[in-house]
């Protein structure tokens, strides 16, 4: 006989669900599921094996295992005997956080910083405190979709103008006017680098507010990594910025900046703060490490840059369409599911491992694969995957890309 509390997995039932949702789930997934899926979930393909070629993580500048950082955690691991799991909004000036996000908010240049559980959170967080149903939202076409429900739960009107395109954003600010502006620094699923200057000037000229997502350039743009804004002597007319630290940080969190004076509204307003658990001390303590890593990282950052000059140049002369972006992600923009998955499945065989990305991260029939590049590649690593993109574009034809013959399009007009 079972104990008392115990579960026989094999009789487990689960109660039925409402025709609803049923009905939903019928209408929404099942055709992508049964059709071009296969009945496979579209974002698993092969288990990496040892020589594997990895391109579908963030850490861009392989800190991953740094023994600053793994000494930072073990440290705290072993010494951290009173901690008391709580919402953020309750940590003192004296916890270790408070220390985190004065070196980040040092590191950008910026008054305060608040640290989130994640990025998604803490850009949700922000546009929920500075932006309302009388404050309206404009968004990139491309920006992030946390930037989205940010505006969504501040109950704001979200206005999109056209992607990189500071001319529309100047005519929609003129119809609707000031607000929020919202962009990222390199947007995440292309590359491309936002033209923020000419984007800052439009936001000044409308008596606007901006936004800016840093995920994807803290860490490997500007003086000693400190990001976009700063490479380009921004900061200081940049109202607001956020990042994910599981990117170039490599780990579990996200921040936003703000000026000191509403640091305690802030946390009297975001609910992903209010409601929330702060980061565990060993988590806190890894990402001031990396934050000093990362500091000291222009070897890497330049590495970096190399990489990614090479290996667009290259991919690029094979035939592969990848002009809409600049920086170290690159997007393979094969456009339906079924033609992403048969290009992930042929670099896969070949052991290069990209990540695909399809609705709703990408516009529907925009899928792709996203090759992120790191430091750490080798120049064999190099080699076998311009060797294996060479193998594979007979097969793939990504001249025959919907992307690509927009591009022509384009330029014939």
């Amino acid at each position: 006989m079972e104990s008392l509390g115990t579960v026989d997995r094999a009789v487990v039932r689960e109660p039925a669900l409402n025709p609803a949702l049923r009905a939903r789930i019928e209408r929404d997934f099942m055709p992508r599921w049964q059709g071009d899926w296969g009945g496979k979930f579209v974002l698993h393909g092969s288990q990496p094996g040892p020589n594997a070629v990895r391109l579908d993580g963030n850490d861009y500048l392989s800190v991953t295992g740094h023994p600053d950082i793994v000494g930072a955690q073990v440290a705290s691991l072993t010494r951290s005997s009173e901690f008391v799991v709580q919402s953020g909004v309750f940590l003192l000036q004296q916890h270790p956080s408070r220390a985190l996000e004065q070196s980040l908010a040092e590191w950008v240049g910026k008054e305060d910083v608040l640290v989130c559980q994640s990025g998604y959170a803490a850009n949700v967080g922000l546009l929920q405190s500075i932006a309302g149903p009388d404050t309206p939202v404009f968004l990139d076409t491309m920006a992030h979709t946390s930037l989205w429900e940010g505006a969504h739960a501040a109950r704001a009107q979200a206005h999109v103008f056209r992607h990189n395109d500071p001319e529309h954003l100047d005519r929609v600010l003129a119809r609707k006017g000031p607000g929020v502006v919202v962009v990222d620094s390199v947007y995440s699923t292309t590359g491309a680098l936002c033209p923020l200057l000419e984007m800052v000037e439009v936001v000044e000229k409308h008596g606007a507010m901006i936004l800016v997502d840093e995920s994807h350039s803290l860490g490997t743009h500007g003086p000693n990594g400190a990001g976009l804004c700063a490479a380009l002597g921004l900061t200081n007319r940049v109202h607001f910025i956020s990042a994910s630290l599981a990117k170039a940080m490599a780990g579990r969190a996200g921040f936003f900046t703000m000026p000191a004076s509403m640091r305690y509204y802030v946390l009297s307003s975001s609910f992903p703060n209010i409601f929330s658990s702060c980061l565990l001390p060993h988590e806190v303590a890894g990402l001031r490490a990396t934050v000093d890593v990362l500091q000291r990282a222009d070897a890497q950052r330049e590495r970096l840059f190399a990489i990614t000059r090479r290996l667009r140049e290259h991919i690029t002369d094979l035939g592969y369409p990848i002009h809409q972006g600049s920086e170290q992600i690159i997007a393979l923009e094969a456009g339906t599911e079924l033609a992403t998955m048969q290009l992930r499945d042929e670099l896969e065989a070949r052991g290069v491992f990209g990540a695909i990305f399809c609705a709703p991260a990408t516009s529907r029939n925009r899928a792709m694969v996203r090759l992120t590049l790191s430091a750490a590649l080798t120049d064999a690593e190099l080699d076998h995957i311009e060797a294996v993109l060479a193998e594979v574009a007979p097969i793939v034809k990504p001249w025959d890309w919907p992307i690509a013959r927009r591009a022509r399009a384009v330029a014939a007009d």
